[in-house]
This record gives structure tokens, sequence and C-alpha cells, in this order.
């Protein structure tokens, strides 16, 4: 019972706390006229509908299509308040296809959704998702259901527009586009042609992309073979290997003498080498986390099949002898270039080689006197603010499977396609999806032993791809490619051992005018900054990383016209040195305050190496020694890197 004086209290919180029936009714029509909120676009329903499983005995799904995730929730037999992998970002999925029981009773439709998504430890691993669209009696009707899905899904992981009150049809899409692989089976531990086997070529079917696949045979024969390509009927070339490789495509598209056109041709590079630089680079605009191996390769294949490209910007570098290459990478002189050639004799190891030999470079380490000039950039960019650290990629030791048996590879496999081939092809050429041979040894959409598990048993009809709607992309016949012809008449049988590593590129005669730099041996204008002195190392970069786990510069982007340049001078210590290079692994090296560790941007540079001995590279390959000089032309090369992420 309240006595009089806790009665008065109550009655005097209750007046508190309770507004007053004017004031009441004045906050309820505030709250009726304001407008709703507005949903996010990117989190707004786009489809919406129920769906069996498969097998048929699962649960009843509720499936949402949202611009960034197809979202996936039990409907019976009980309902999931936290439903469990019911979250699958667009960023994972690869591609999908629509099915169709091999039961004549069964009226349902299916698709299949194919995704990668993150395991407990990180590693990515391949997932299927397969919907019984079930709503109609007839299988016709279900049929056009899948499809609607299908479609949407489709056009959402390729960046084209849905309409908004129209009906959503396979015409929605462009064809399927047609990409030139090329694969350097020597690349990185000489598993490139396996992986590409394994994780490549089946990410792009399911995406329902075209491709010739060719296997290179020796150093160079990259840059034969985009130099006799006719452009007209490609619309990529993407080169499975490490950075070697598309150096060779980059200079063979800018040797041909139709050039200003041949350069706008995308490229594209998919890791299997030992640095994997650009690779880092794409894998960091796309929004993923750092990433190595395997779960590298997963990524850029992802990005590539979403679509999209970003322009690039070149380098065109001088040589001692005059003449030009260009390059997309770096140029290095001393310590770095001194570990990238030295190491290449534990090229067995990966990319842990370059962790051998940086231990090796550090045992002996030496200077070298030169002189470094450069035009600086007109707006200097800012550095990384102290304490700026990016996510450290896994050691690819821990990832990387362990090596495969030496594997002799006949001229059967050299290349492989689903495009209607000429036979003039330099190599022999392999039935894939769509054609009445099966492709040996390749697990493909459409076929091949890893879809029987994918749609087939627990008692369930098995399930086969639609003809009708295989890929939502799919488009009539083309006509034949024209031959692939190369530079030299003659192609020499490939002798199975590794090809030759040592000697120049071939120099490029084409290409575009480089209006910044004098002629080599020539004074240089005034408005150029020139430093003297004994190096360690001198590093001229484009993109933000040097290896795939090794981030140089990490505001650097594709396009931003300019070369960033790296020195670390004479006199740094041993423990000193290795903590910069620790360091960038998160891309917080200059946050160190070393004295001797300097940083320019740069439109244009020289360097004079004032030693007689050295080591000087391009983008990894080895050139002459001797004075070099090099401009940024920006925007020149078209990168296939995906749509951007948040990274």
């Amino acid at each position: 019972m309240d006595t009089p004086n806790q009665g008065q209290q109550n009655q005097r919180t209750e007046q508190k706390v309770t507004p007053s029936h004017k004031s009441r009714s004045t906050w309820d029509r505030t709250k009726e006229m304001a407008p709703p909120p507005l949903p996010s676009p990117a989190n707004t329903p786009i489809l919406h509908g129920e769906f069996g499983s498969y097998p048929v005995h699962g649960p009843r799904l509720v499936l949402t299509l949202t611009q960034q995730a197809l979202h996936i929730q039990r409907l019976r037999p009980k309902p999931e308040a936290r439903p469990r992998d019911g979250l699958v970002p667009l960023s994972e999925v690869s591609g999908c296809s629509t099915l169709q029981s091999r039961s004549p009773s069964d009226p349902a439709a299916y698709f299949c959704v194919y995704t990668y998504p993150r395991g407990r430890r990180g590693g990515r691993r391949r997932a299927t998702r397969t919907f019984r669209a079930d709503g109609a009696a007839t299988y016709e009707e279900n049929r056009v259901e899948a499809q609607r899905w299908a479609t949407a899904l489709m056009c959402l992981l390729r960046g084209v527009p849905l309409p908004g009150d129209q009906e959503i049809t396979p015409e929605l899409l462009p064809r399927r586009a047609r990409l030139l692989l090329l694969v350097n089976p020597f690349g990185g531990r000489g598993m490139a042609w396996q992986r590409c086997k394994d994780y490549v070529v089946p990410i792009i079917s399911e995406a329902g992309l075209s491709y010739n696949l060719i296997q290179t045979e020796r150093q160079n024969h990259a840059r034969e073979l985009v130099q006799g390509l006719n452009l007209s009927e490609w619309e990529g070339i993407v080169t499975v290997s490490g950075d070697g490789l598309l150096y060779e495509v980059v200079n063979g598209l800018l040797d041909r003498s139709d050039w200003e056109k041949a350069v706008r041709m995308p490229v594209g590079v998919l890791p299997c080498g030992s640095g994997n630089a650009l690779a880092g680079a794409v894998n960091h605009h796309g929004g993923f986390a750092p990433a190595v191996g395997i779960d590298l390769l997963l990524n850029c294949s992802l990005l590539l099949c979403r679509g999209g490209s970003h322009p690039m910007d070149l380098l065109s570098v001088t040589l001692a002898s005059g003449t030009r290459c260009y390059s997309f990478l770096s140029v290095a002189w001393g310590f770095l270039s001194d570990v990238d050639i030295h190491s290449e004799r534990f090229r067995a190891l990966g990319s842990a080689r370059f962790t051998l030999g940086a231990v090796l470079g550090l045992a002996t380490l030496h200077t070298y006197r030169g002189r470094l000039s450069y035009l600086p950039a007109a707006a200097e960019p800012a550095l990384p603010a102290t304490g700026h650290r990016l996510p450290r990629a896994k050691s690819e030791l821990a990832l990387a499977p362990a090596p495969a048996p030496p594997v002799t590879h006949s001229p059967l496999h050299r290349s492989v396609s689903d495009l209607p081939l000429p036979l003039p092809l330099p190599q022999s050429a392999l039935a894939s999806p769509g054609s009445p041979e099966p492709l040996p040894d390749l697990s493909l959409n459409g076929g091949g032993p890893e879809l029987t598990g994918d749609w087939g048993g627990g008692g369930d009809a098995p399930l086969s791809p639609d003809p009708l709607l295989l890929s939502p992309c799919s488009s009539p016949k083309v006509a034949p490619l024209s031959p692939i012809s190369e530079g030299p008449p003659e192609m020499p049988a490939s002798s199975g051992l590794p090809p030759p590593t040592s000697g120049a590129p071939v120099a490029s005669t084409c290409g575009p005018t480089d209006h910044l730099l004098p002629p080599l041996g020539t004074p240089l204008p005034p408005d150029w900054v020139t430093i003297e002195g004994d190096f360690v190392l001198m590093l001229a970069i484009l993109p933000s990383h040097l290896c795939a786990d090794l981030v140089a510069v990490p505001h650097a982007r594709l396009d931003d016209g300019l070369v960033h340049l790296c020195w670390v001078r004479s006199g740094v210590s041993r423990a000193a040195l290795l903590r910069i290079l620790l360091a960038m692994e998160h891309g917080n090296h200059f946050s160190l305050g070393c004295p001797h560790l300097g940083y320019a941007a740069a439109r244009a540079f020289r360097l004079e190496p004032l030693t007689t001995r050295g080591v000087l590279t391009v983008d990894g390959e080895l050139v002459e020694y001797g004075p070099v000089q090099a401009q940024v032309h920006p925007h020149l090369c078209t990168l296939l890197t995906g749509p951007a992420g948040r990274a």
C-alpha cells in the first residue's frame, strides 16, 4: 500500500512521462505526414518467390534477389529465424544454368547457382545451390519462371540494367563474350596448366563465356600469336600465368602496324605464376581481401566472370640501345632485380623463391652508384597516414597443395575451345560444351563427372541441362574463327623443357611518341629533379602491388597517370631493410620513418647506372644493362578487372 507521499510522487512521475492528448495527436499527425523511409537500392527486392529444393525431399524455400545478393530463407517444415547459408553475395557467384529433370513425369524446372564462398579457414570452395520451380502445373510454365530468375541473376552479374516494367527475358543479355586464353604451362611451379583445367575453365564455363585456350611453348610465343590475331573476333585476351606472359601480350599488341586499334583490346590476367603483382592489384581493386595462390586465382576468375574493364597506364621504356618496350608493372634496379633474377633457380618453390632470394640478398647486400632523374608530377599524391595497415595475405605455403608430379602434355592438349575453329590453327583443338564429342579431363558446365554430384542423387531423377536454357546468355552459332597465325613462319615442336629465360625481350618498333623524353645521353630539361649517389635499390612502379602479397605503393591506382619512384640509399642496415620489406606486406613501410627510404611521383624518369655490373628488369624480365628512361602514357591499355569493390 502506497503512502500519500509515494502516491503524489508516482502521480507527478506519470504526469512527466505521459504526454497530453494534444501533444500525442500532434506527434501522431507528424508521424503520418512524414514520408516513408526510402529503401536502399542495393537491398530493394528485384525478384521474390517460393521454390522447392533439389533433392525434392528438401525444405521449401523463399528466395529474394537484390542487386548485391541472393537471400534464401527456409519456409517449411519450420521457418528459420536466422537461416544458415541464407545469404549468397553476388561477388561469390560465377554464373547459373537452367536444368530439367530426366524423368518425363516431373513438370518442374530447375536453376542452379554456382558459388565460391569462403570456408571457415578463409579459403574459397565451390558450392552449388539448385532450386526447383514447381509453382505451375506444366513444365513450360515452370521453365519460364526458372529462366526469368536465371536471366535476372546473369544480368546483375554482367552489369546489364534490368527493365523496371518489362518482362525479364534472355534477350536482355548480350551475346557470349569470346575470350582468347593463353596459358604458360611452366608458370609458377609448373602447375599453371593443371590449375587452369581445375579452376579457370570450369568457372568461365559456368559463367557462360566462350573461350579458346592455347598453351604457349616458348618465350615470346604469346607475342607472336597476338601479332597475327584477327582482333575483331575476340572480346579479350587473358593470360593464365604470371606477369611475364601478359608482358608479351601487351608488347605484341603495341608492335602491330595497327597498334592504335590493337592496344584497345581488353587484356586480363589470371594468376598462376610466382609474383602475380598485377593480379594482386586487380584483387585489391575488386574489393577482395589480400590473397595468394589458389584463393587469388579464384578471386580474379570471379571478377573476370563479372565483366567490366578499367583503363590502365603503360610505361614506354627506352633501353640503352635505343630500343623500346612497354611495361604495365615496374622497372627495377639493385636489390629487387637481383632477387628476381637470381631466384630463378628456385622457381620450383613458387612465390617462396622470392623469400629465399631476399634472405640470400640480405646476406650479401650490395650498393650501386647511379643517377636518378625524374619529371615531378603536377600534384604530389599524399602518402598513407602513419599506422595505415592493409590486411596481410595468407602465405601460399599454407594454401597451395603439394606440387603435382610432372605431367607430359601431348600435342592434343595444347588448345581447348568451345568455339568452331578452322583447321590451320597451330594446335589441335578439343571439343567442349555444346559439341558432340565430350571434353576429356575437364569438368565443365553441362557435362563432366563433377556435375553428376550436383544434379543427381538422393533417390531423385538426375537433372540435365535444358538444351534451350543451358546458359541464359547463349547465342546462335557463330561463324568459324580465322586461323591464328604467328610472326615466325615455323613453330618448333615443344620439347617438354622450360623455355629459356635469359636474353633481352624483343623490342617494340611501334607505339605512341615519348614527347616528354629527350634522347638518351642528351641534357634533361630544367624542370627535372636529379638525385645522384649510392643506392641499394630503385623501383619505378605503376600499380600498387610488387607481388601478390607485397604492396609497394598503397595509394597507386591503375589509371592515375603516374609512375611511382621508390629508392633506398646506401647506409641502410640489413635489419632496417628487412623491416621495410616486411612492412610492405601491409603497405605501411612509408610510415616507418626510415631516412634511407625515398619516394617521388613522376610522369617520366631517367636512370643512369654508374657501375659497370648490375641487373635491370622490366616487369620482371631481364633487359640490357645501362641507361634507361621511361614515360607514362595514361589510359593507353584496357584491363579486364571486373567491378570495383569497396576496398
